[in-house]
């Protein structure tokens, strides 16, 4: 049977049936509720666990098996960026980049001290203590190639990340612009993972 414009009807109807959806689709994208009048937690806070069993005396070895709790990649493919953090009570994370790292400091629902953390030193690649490592804070994505778009610069000397300033023309930035271990905070973490937090 045809309407009026020589269009069978069902084609009309099967178009008015997925409009109708779309519609739906799309007013649920754009907010409102699960359908049962609470919100879906939409604004809270994200929070990640510890994902590994850690001494927290010294790093442990990166394998296949482990995933950034942030990101879910495998650190042990990143070895120029990779680092781990161990809380006191035996659990830690590894991650992929600082920026990870970061993020998982401020979001982690550990409330288990920090023992022990080491990142790559961005120079040479060798895993340093975390928790003496200088951190410049670049965050111009356009003038960097890294993994995760951008990261702070790991430096186990205060001196390299001072002379990294020095030749890194990309953004003016100061030393004020270098950062320790305990002041690493949500809005440092945000500037790298706030997508991710």
């Amino acid at each position: 049977m045809n309407g009026p414009n020589g269009r069978p009807l069902e084609r009309r109807r099967l178009l008015g049936v997925l409009g109708a959806g779309l519609l739906a689709g799309g007013a649920g994208c754009l907010g409102g509720d699960g359908g049962d009048g609470e919100d879906e937690g939409e604004d809270e806070p994200r929070t990640v666990d510890p994902t590994i069993e850690h001494p927290g005396d010294e790093p442990v070895a990166f394998t296949d098996e482990q995933n950034c709790p942030i990101c879910n990649m495998t650190p042990a493919d990143y070895p120029a960026w990779h680092g781990q953090v161990a809380h006191e009570d035996g659990t830690g994370a590894a991650f992929d980049t600082p920026g990870c790292l970061f993020a998982y400091l401020v979001i982690t629902t550990s409330d288990s001290p920090v023992a022990g953390a080491w990142i790559s030193d961005y120079e040479t690649g060798d895993l340093i203590d975390a928790t003496e490592a200088s951190y410049v804070l670049i965050t111009d994505e356009t003038a960097v190639d890294d993994i995760m778009k951008i990261n702070p610069r790991s430096f186990a000397e205060r001196d390299d990340a001072v002379a990294f300033l020095e030749e890194y023309d990309a953004e003016e930035l100061t030393e004020e612009d270098i950062i320790e271990f305990d002041e690493i905070d949500r809005e440092t973490a945000e500037i790298y993972r706030g997508n991710r937090m």
